[in-house]
């Protein structure tokens, strides 16, 4: 099947782009069962993705040539392929908010550029908002047009059950469903004829020519304001203190004004159940991804989300009566079996990869950014003798012959000396993931050989958790030929 998806990507490609496909690398899974593929040619690259849901793609599909027709950044789609599930879409890069976040700030500070970036994000996110309304087919919205009381439930079901009760949260089911209930019926109370955007997170938002460009929003529907800017806010993993929030909350209401007539007032009100109401959608999806599907990457979140749950349980008083269901979201806050999650999760991980630069340099899946790629190629190289060509830097004769390769040991004690400083540093700030790249020619020797030693090297001095992973010999290539 694999294969099958490679060949019409390629098909697709070289109709569309005129130049022959040199590689096609399958990039690393999101929160979604999508397939995404980066496929480059000579002077051209583009994005491939696969998905059995139909609908869903007709609404990707459909939402961004609404949006590229209003002027918003999304990508261009370039061909589509429904009877086969693939389209081909513009490729935006590799940075996200989320990675430049990561890689900008330095403990609990938030650097001005950073505050101005969000800015930006922010008059991007009224313009969808307001231009969506009117642009797009609501006809094509999938599951459905609006989020209405039926979508609240599914989020709130969602909650309940892949959170609150795999996360072992005693509630009393009956006076939690007519909290539901209510609690629904308040946030429909907010004006609710805008494009809700729906998944509107610093993982969404790619940077490019340091410029905001969006992405997933097929779950896009029709929908009140504060949920999206809600969304972006109290993104567990972007970690925006509460002076940032409320400065940027300000902005957003400041900049609305331009366009739209509003209470401000009654906006707040429903902001804060808004904020409630997307926590518990995200601690759901931590859960089924995590919980359910063992996920430890979804499961990191639940910390950060938690915080924020508690800052604002501490800080608000709904107007509207939901006892039991603030009493559920206090009761999360003090389980110490999601604290004992919590502190098995706080030990940093550190992914160790070796790979073939012919192939491409492997993608953080922990979505961080940052980490280091090491280059292999300048030492000497055994898989220039035949005896060795069948061996991989994990068989003693490899072993064997860098011990007698100085420039290896050189090589590695200077990798030792940088890995163990950003090593100790993460810890010390409680860091959840690093990653570590070498790379030689065929990703099979040198490249093998020195991430074998470095995670035995950091294995005996830190405690830490270490993943070990070697491209080429644990996956099989998605190369549709070498080049």
């Amino acid at each position: 099947m694999k294969q099958e998806i490679n060949n019409l990507l390629k098909q697709m490609f070289e109709d569309t782009m005129n130049e022959e496909v040199r590689s096609i690398v399958s990039l690393p899974p999101s929160g979604s069962y999508r397939e995404y593929f980066r496929i480059s040619g000579k002077n051209k690259t583009a994005l491939g993705v696969y998905n059995q849901d139909l609908k869903e793609n007709k609404a990707f599909i459909s939402f961004s040539e609404s949006f590229k027709n209003q002027g918003l950044n999304v990508p261009s789609v370039y061909a589509k392929n429904d009877k086969s599930c693939v389209y081909l879409i513009e490729d935006l890069g590799d940075i996200t908010l989320f990675a430049y976040i990561q890689g900008i700030r330095k403990e609990n500070e938030f650097p001005d550029e950073l505050l101005t970036f969000y800015k930006k994000v922010i008059d991007q996110l009224i313009q969808f908002q307001l231009k969506g309304s009117n642009c797009i087919n609501y006809n094509d919205c999938y599951p459905r047009q609006s989020f209405d009381k039926q979508s609240m439930l599914w989020d709130l079901h969602y909650f309940k059950y892949y959170f609150l009760k795999l996360a072992k949260i005693p509630f009393d089911e009956q006076l939690l469903e007519d909290d539901f209930n209510h609690f629904c019926d308040f946030l429909l109370e907010a004006e609710n004829h805008f494009f809700l955007y729906r998944d509107f997170q610093s993982r969404n938002i790619m940077i490019m020519n340091d410029t905001p460009w969006f992405i997933d929003y097929q779950g896009g529907r029709k929908g009140a304001l504060q949920y999206d800017i809600a969304s972006l806010l109290y993104d567990a993993k972007a970690n925006l203190t509460n002076n940032i929030r409320n400065e940027l909350l300000n902005y957003y209401i400041s900049q609305l004004k331009n366009y739209h007539s509003f209470i401000e007032n009654d906006f707040r009100k429903h902001y804060w159940a808004f904020v409630l109401i997307r926590l518990m959608q995200a601690l759901g999806a931590y859960g089924f991804r995590g919980f359910y599907e063992k996920k430890e990457h979804f499961l990191q979140s639940i910390p950060l989300a938690l915080v924020n749950l508690e800052n604002v349980l501490n800080t608000i008083k709904l107007p509207v009566k939901i006892p039991i269901l603030l009493q559920t979201l206090k009761a999360i806050t003090q389980s110490d079996e999601l604290k004992n999650i919590v502190s098995n999760n706080n030990t940093l991980t550190v992914s160790i990869t070796s790979f073939s630069y012919k192939k491409g340099i492997p993608i953080d899946i922990s979505g961080n950014g940052g980490g280091f790629v090491f280059d292999c190629r300048s030492i000497h190289n055994p898989g220039k003798y035949e005896q060795y060509q069948t061996k991989t830097g994990k068989d003693i004769e490899i072993i064997d012959f860098f011990k007698n390769e100085p420039e290896m040991q050189t090589f590695l004690n200077n990798v030792f000396a940088i890995v163990d400083q950003s090593v100790e540093k993460y810890i010390k700030r409680q860091f959840n993931h690093l990653m570590i790249n070498f790379g030689c020619t065929g990703g099979q020797h040198r490249s093998v050989y020195s991430a074998e030693r470095l995670a035995k090297h950091l294995k005996s001095k830190y405690k830490i958790n270490i993943q070990i992973k070697h491209v080429e010999q644990d996956i099989k290539p998605v190369m549709n030929k070498t080049f």
